[in-house]
């Protein structure tokens, strides 16, 4: 089957996709004056640390989170001052609504500061209070993400969220509370869970479809990284892929035709927001400990240590400290990926953008999926077919997986970090009016 053939072949590519370099030996890309990009923002505070969670999270504590917030509209701000423009912006975590009134005051440094037109913010079913939605959707944000993972009680008690969010029942009634708040309210499921039955699946499809609690669904296939799958075989029990194909195929029939795909995973009712910010955006800046930029063919980590974030905002720095360009074919690899994860990829913008080895390039991979019968020719486009989602799906976990597990190592590695940045600590003199002049980051 595809997902047994295909995955140890994406690990491998994975592995080399994550060999980031030191900061120092790399240079952010200027900013490029006609675009506008989107802003990734990480807050890593979490009231619960979920043992399947591969995203960058630590326990909240407010004295750490008042700095960190500090912090991180500091960052924003050096992003303005070189020149950097935003259209969107995507708010995960961790748990980014922890602390509202600090969240509320970023989102309108950056509504002052940028042109946005949509805003979209992860939350928790214990956040959703009507006065709490209000002052987010005040603050600009049109879309609320909120991670619900099951309306099955006993896998949320195996996944330690029942106790500090509620039964499936408590979270209903808080999604129908807070319904038409904003423009977009998606809730996050994840399917293939160890001790997930098929008939738990289907109720969690009807609940979806029987209460008025969601504009647009997003069924993730569960992915822990190497770090989580230990600590979930004591809770949650071992992920196997032996349902998964089956849960899917039942995911996008039991939804139909009330929601209909906007990604090979995420399911709206109309096309607003998608859930996937990488598939309407090529490039995206990420600010905060923890996040993820891609500009100008390259990748960059920021630190995971969140004091030593904290530091070099304080110094007039951004919080990178890691950074790989890819090659020309990298690119390509990953324009097609996450492109067709949208369910449609435009070849002939992609030439434009790359337009030197772009003629004849991945034929192989687009020959292998058309014979596979995952896409299919439209024009100068790409689509998705229903078999291919589903390819996609495990393709996009595999990458997402590369991704928990450098964020694994970064965890594990703070100390080398810190070690890392003692190597050119003596550049942190100068000033951040200096360094916006020059467009320097490092």
């Amino acid at each position: 089957m595809f997902e047994y053939a295909v995955s140890p072949y994406l690990r491998y590519l994975n592995r080399r996709w994550m060999r980031f370099d030191p900061a120092d030996n790399v240079t952010l890309p200027a900013a490029n004056q006609d675009r506008r990009y989107l802003l990734y923002v990480h807050i890593p505070f979490c009231e619960v640390l979920c043992p399947f969670c591969v995203f960058h999270r630590v326990k909240l504590t407010q004295p750490k989170a008042d700095a960190y917030f500090d912090a991180l509209r500091a960052e924003i701000r050096t992003y303005k001052e070189i020149g950097f423009e935003f259209s969107d912006v995507y708010v995960g975590g961790g748990t980014p609504t922890v602390l509202p009134d600090q969240l509320v005051e970023t989102l309108q440094l950056i509504r002052t500061s940028f042109n946005i037109d949509k805003i979209s913010v992860e939350t928790n079913p214990n956040h959703l209070e009507p006065s709490t939605c209000r002052s987010l959707r005040d603050a600009g944000v049109n879309r609320l993400s909120v991670g619900v993972q099951s309306f099955d009680d006993r896998l949320l008690k195996e996944m330690g969220r029942y106790e500090k969010y509620g039964s499936a029942d408590e979270i209903i009634q808080r999604l129908e509370s807070v319904y038409g708040t904003v423009d977009t309210l998606n809730v996050d499921m994840i399917f293939n869970q160890p001790h997930q039955s098929m008939d738990s699946l289907q109720r969690d499809i009807d609940v979806l479809r029987q209460h008025d609690i969601a504009d647009q669904v997003s069924f993730y296939p569960i992915m822990p990284g190497a770090t989580e799958s230990k600590a979930m075989r004591k809770t949650m029990g071992k992920v196997t892929l032996r349902n998964e194909r089956a849960m899917y195929r039942r995911i996008i029939a039991g939804l139909a035709p009330e929601y209909r795909p906007s990604t090979a995973w995420c399911f709206s009712r109309s096309r607003e927001l998608v859930d996937e910010y990488i598939v309407d955006h090529d490039e995206y800046v990420g600010v905060g400990s923890g996040a993820f930029s891609y500009v100008n063919g390259c990748f960059f980590s920021s630190s995971f240590s969140i004091s030593r974030y904290v530091q070099s905002i304080d110094s007039g720095r951004t919080g990178i400290v890691l950074g790989r360009r890819l090659s020309d074919k990298e690119q390509l690899r990953y324009r097609f990926l996450v492109g067709l994860f949208g369910l449609r990829l435009d070849w002939g913008a992609i030439g434009h953008d790359h337009p030197s080895p772009w003629p004849g390039s991945l034929w192989k991979e687009r020959l292998f999926f058309l014979l596979l019968g995952s896409i299919q020719k439209d024009g100068d486009n790409y689509r998705l077919t229903k078999r291919g989602m589903y390819h996609w799906v495990v393709m996009m976990r595999e990458f997402l997986t590369g991704a928990d597990n450098f964020r694994n190592e970064m965890r594990a590695h703070i100390g080398a970090e810190r070690e890392l940045k003692k190597s050119y600590a003596r550049d942190l003199v100068s000033t951040r009016s200096h360094r916006s002049s020059t467009g320097e980051l490092f």
